[in-house]
């Protein structure tokens, strides 16, 4: 026993205090006692205090009586927030371990409901040979021993726990104690998918089964939960003891001789927990598996552990012969894209597949299309869409998800930016017939791209080669390969597809010995052309512009080829530029100010763009061409048609 100075004896009293209290963190701190000696006995004092409702503003003027008072209230008022604070950490740490104590009781009368009532009665049904006792075992695993360590040792141990707290408040101690044996999770948790897969089967195969827990599922005790939902309730336990533990050490004082006991239980309880998390994920999966399995109408076998739901959303799907819009949805799955169309349905969402595109081989790629913005493109062995997102944020979303899980991604700042409207048909021979093509669209060619001959919609109609995607007459469409992207069936194909897929030779027209006309030069594009696009073009005055692909190719760098159509494999006319003269019509009557003429003796060709900069882009192109220079590359005028290179397709040519 020794002296504790204390505001009593201030006040001229005494007060003992044994040892072991000297340090009590409910105690005023030394250094704030001795603050409050040095200030009220101090003779100068710079700041204004109040004594009985007056301030005074020098201490000299306090007697020393009322300076004792004045200390005693506050270093009353310390000890009562210093206790006020013990108070509340008590509290919470009482809170925590209460927490932990109910869920308890919760959790042993959950695996009662399994082991005690599920697992005995379909025990005693497998041993009436209904179905094999193994599969008792296969579902249940050893939810026996979990039962049997929560119910007669951990539960027992904080039950009492919390009836000594006011002279034990601590769990640390307990679960350092028991931890280890959490690792028996560790078994039931690796069962967990196997046992959901078994449940399932058995499910559907036995009818006596199905019966018992239906009948169990319907009791009061169950809750109107399923069978699976109160055994994931094993694999969720573990994580909660490591969040309510982590809680706890957050409240506990770090010199609390509990702290080292807990930290030690959370270390081995977060190793059990990791596997835990890992088999509540699988099992949050397969939970949408089995939401999207209803949503497809039972039709598509996707409910299995090892798929994966990437993506979902709705998406527009733009046609293949023309540039319309239709609304569709899309799963990205681990292994696959299930490509969807909605239907009517007054529960609930509803979809039909269209399509069903494996990840192996797939290639997304993006797009531009002024008409449609948004677009990018997934073109796999199944089958090659393009697809437009909701906005420039899902799209560069579904590009990322997609690229992240395919085998083959393509996108790069030189090769995406340029390559807007892709042309995916192009083929090596080997690829041609094992890989969907993108079809070239109607509005892409004005003649057929085997043949040459100009469309029309009566005698010379459009036609898609479901092997390379090109837009064909009758005549060059009418042979028949089987495709191996079509599960090998007979489909329509143009002339050169089918010698190349069948192996023969066409002996009327030799590949080798075809020659090319000189207006039989492909639409080039940004990638092979100084500058390409759109404009409008009349060589009279009195006749009305026609709207023309024009472009300017880079292995022929002083000629304007005009095309009908982007696509098209035959030029309607060439101009050499070089020693035409270049003239910047100003606006007028005739002409609007984005229009251009190019001209030479009595030849005059007029040029009409479709703004100021596009016509600005053209002429410092053509200007140079005029006087025999190379000209410099330029970016494509129209980004949504800017490609039509068709190098390695199945062309006779």
């Amino acid at each position: 026993m020794w002296t504790l100075l204390t505001e009593n004896s201030i006040l001229g009293s005494t007060k003992r205090y044994p040892d072991s209290q000297l340090h009590h963190p409910r105690i005023m701190p030394s250094n704030i006692f001795i603050d409050h000696v040095a200030l009220f006995f101090s003779t100068q004092c710079s700041f204004t205090l109040n004594v009985s409702g007056f301030p005074v503003a020098d201490m000299t003027q306090v007697t020393l009586p009322q300076r004792r008072v004045m200390l005693s209230d506050l270093i009353t008022e310390e000890i009562t927030g210093c206790f006020q604070q013990e108070q509340i950490k008590e509290l919470k740490l009482y809170k925590i371990a209460n927490e932990l104590l109910q869920t308890e009781r919760a959790y042993v009368t959950r695996l009662h409901l399994l082991d005690q009532v599920f697992c005995a009665k379909l025990t005693e049904e497998a041993g009436k040979g209904t179905f094999p006792v193994e599969v008792v075992k296969g579902i249940f695993s050893n939810v026996g021993s979990i039962y049997t360590f929560h119910s007669q040792f951990l539960l027992p141990d904080l039950e009492t726990r919390m009836s000594q707290w006011a002279s034990t408040p601590r769990i640390g101690d307990i679960l350092a104690q028991l931890a280890p044996f959490l690792r028996m999770y560790a078994e039931y948790v690796k069962n967990f998918d196997s046992a959901m897969d078994l449940l399932k089967q058995w499910t559907e195969r036995s009818v006596q089964f199905n019966a018992i827990i239906q009948d169990i599922q319907s009791q009061e005790a169950c809750g109107n939960l399923t069978l699976q939902h109160h055994m994931l309730e094993p694999v969720q336990r573990v994580p909660r003891y490591e969040m309510l533990l982590k809680d706890y050490l957050k409240k506990l004082p770090e010199d609390d001789p509990d702290c080292s006991q807990a930290e030690k239980s959370l270390n081995i309880i977060s190793m059990a927990a990791t596997h835990s998390n890992m088999a509540i994920r699988k099992m949050e999966n397969l939970k949408k598996l089995m939401e999207i399995y209803e949503m497809l109408g039972g039709e598509e076998d996707i409910v299995n552990p090892s798929n994966e739901l990437i993506k979902e959303g709705q998406i527009l799907k733009l046609a293949a012969r023309n540039t319309s819009s239709m609304e569709r949805y899309l799963f990205l799955f681990n292994n696959m894209l299930l490509y969807c169309v909605p239907k009517f349905s007054l529960v609930g969402q509803r979809f039909t597949v269209r399509t069903r595109v494996g990840v192996e081989g797939m290639k997304v790629l993006e797009t531009s299309n002024e008409d449609y913005p948004h677009t990018f493109q997934v073109s796999g062995k199944e089958r090659t869409l393009e697809l437009q997102a909701s906005s420039e944020q899902d799209k560069e979303d579904w590009i990322k998800v997609s690229v992240s899980q395919l085998c083959w991604g393509l996108r790069g700042e030189s090769s995406i930016k340029t390559l807007t409207y892709l042309c995916s048909c192009v083929f090596q021979k080997e690829e041609l017939g094992k890989r969907a093509p993108r079809w070239i669209r109607d509005n892409e060619v004005t003649m057929c791209m085997k043949c040459k001959e100009p469309f029309n919609p009566l005698t010379r109609r459009r036609h898609h080669c479901r092997a390379c995607g090109y837009v064909v007459c009758y005549k060059c469409s009418d042979y028949k390969a089987s495709l191996r992207y079509d599960g090998n069936k007979l489909n329509k194909v143009c002339k050169d597809c089918y010698f190349i897929l069948t192996g023969r030779a066409d002996a009327e027209e030799p590949v080798s010995g075809k020659k090319r006309g000189i207006l039989e030069v492909l639409a080039q594009v940004s990638g092979n052309s100084f500058l390409c696009g759109f404009l409008q073009y009349s060589t009279d005055r009195t006749k009305p512009c026609q709207r023309v692909w024009c472009v300017i190719p880079q292995h022929d760098a002083l000629v304007l080829y005009l095309y009908g159509a982007p696509q098209d494999v035959k030029a309607q006319c060439t101009i050499p530029l070089l020693g035409y003269q270049v003239e910047d019509v100003q606006r007028s009557v005739d002409h609007p100010p984005t229009s251009f003429r190019l001209c030479q003796s009595k030849s005059v060709h007029c040029f009409t763009a479709d703004t100021e900069e596009v016509k600005l882009r053209w002429l410092k192109v053509i200007r140079k061409a005029v006087i025999g220079e190379i000209p410099e590359c330029q970016t494509p005028v129209d980004d949504n048609l800017a490609n039509g290179c068709h190098e390695g397709v199945p062309d006779g040519s």
